[in-house]
């Protein structure tokens, strides 16, 4: 009996089913509501009280980057089941190589327990905190964070949108494990070796403008402002590169972008795009040398990226994507509030 005929019906069928697929996939926003609800679900009383806020309380802009307390509900309170859910609504927001950074830099906390031996800050990979502001699923915009040492991420959501997706921070302490059975651990490489590579592609007369100063910042200049504007001097402008650079800051650009998930770094290349790729800047401050402090940042009309690598003898990266109109999505809630109308 021929059974080949039979084969090929269940193939169409296969790929007529696999067709539909990218269809079935929840939107973003829809897979963050889906993600915070099955969080919130899971809690206790006294845990929803830890972790919920009004959308418009002050704590949503109470964010930073370093070992401090916080408010919020930390994995640390959390059983394992929570915390796996947990983990669902902060893959919701990053791509699967911006999650593997996320939970990496919470591991590093390890690390520097033992390295320190107890005599610095607290150290505790279960010291992140997730935060929901309003009502996931509602009409209106609600917001989520998760945040701790070395890692801030902020989401605006409204409906099936995305509203915002900034502050977000990625910070690696040690910047490369020098030491034990995760030696060579480098968290934020790319981005370190994608700046240097950047600058040194650069021809002299460039890098007299790129390079403002060979002395690099302690820290990101604008570390956890609650807005921030123009850095100056700006730098050497995308409109005096070659083809091949201007290739490669938009590599280097799309390296951080895409630590977001898809739709959102593509919703924030178009917005510079839009903006006019020409006027992105970038400015490298310090030494070009590894091992050495150094700085870099690019802007241009809409953003601002920040790279600091100083701290603990350049070490220790500090990492951030800011947008000047729209962080914590104040520009789009704005809008949304002046527009639509609201029960008094």
């Amino acid at each position: 009996m021929n059974r080949r005929p039979h084969f090929l019906a269940r193939s169409l069928a296969l790929l007529l089913v696999l067709s539909f697929v990218p269809s079935l996939r929840a939107s973003p926003g829809g897979e963050m509501t889906d993600a915070a609800n099955n969080f919130l679900n899971a809690l206790s009383p006294e845990q929803l009280t830890k972790a919920t806020y009004p959308m418009g309380d002050e704590e949503r802009y109470d964010w930073h980057f370093i070992p401090k307390a916080r408010k919020g509900l930390p994995f640390k309170e959390m059983d394992s089941a929570q915390q796996k859910l947990a983990y669902a609504l902060l893959n919701s927001g990053l791509s699967q190589r911006g999650y593997g950074k996320a939970v990496t830099i919470m591991s590093l906390d390890a690390i520097l327990k033992e390295m320190e031996q107890g005599k610095g800050p607290t150290r505790d990979p279960d010291l992140y905190f997730f935060t929901i502001f309003g009502k996931p699923g509602t009409d209106e915009p609600w917001a989520w964070r998760v945040e701790g040492h070395h890692l801030s991420l902020n989401f605006v959501v409204r409906g099936d949108s995305v509203l915002a997706a900034t502050p977000a921070f990625f910070g690696s302490n040690p910047a490369e494990v020098r030491d034990g059975p995760r030696k060579g651990l480098r968290v934020l490489g790319e981005e370190e070796d994608l700046g240097r590579q950047f600058v040194n592609s650069l021809t002299p007369d460039q890098q007299t403008i790129a390079i403002i100063t060979n002395v690099a910042p302690k820290e990101m200049i604008t570390g956890n402002q609650r807005k921030v504007m123009l850095l100056n001097p700006p730098g050497l402008p995308a409109a005096k590169m070659s083809g091949k650079q201007k290739d490669a800051l938009l590599t280097l650009l799309r390296d951080y972008a895409f630590r977001h998930r898809p739709e959102i770094a593509e919703a924030d290349l178009k917005k510079i795009d839009r903006a006019g790729f020409g006027k992105v800047t970038f400015a490298w401050a310090g030494s070009l040398q590894p091992g050495e402090g150094h700085y870099y940042r690019i802007q241009g009309p809409t953003f601002l990226l920040e790279f600091d690598d100083t701290q603990n003898n350049a070490n220790h990266i500090h990492t951030v994507w800011r947008d000047f109109d729209n962080d914590f999505g104040e520009d789009v809630l704005r809008h949304h509030y002046e527009t639509v109308p609201h029960d008094k």
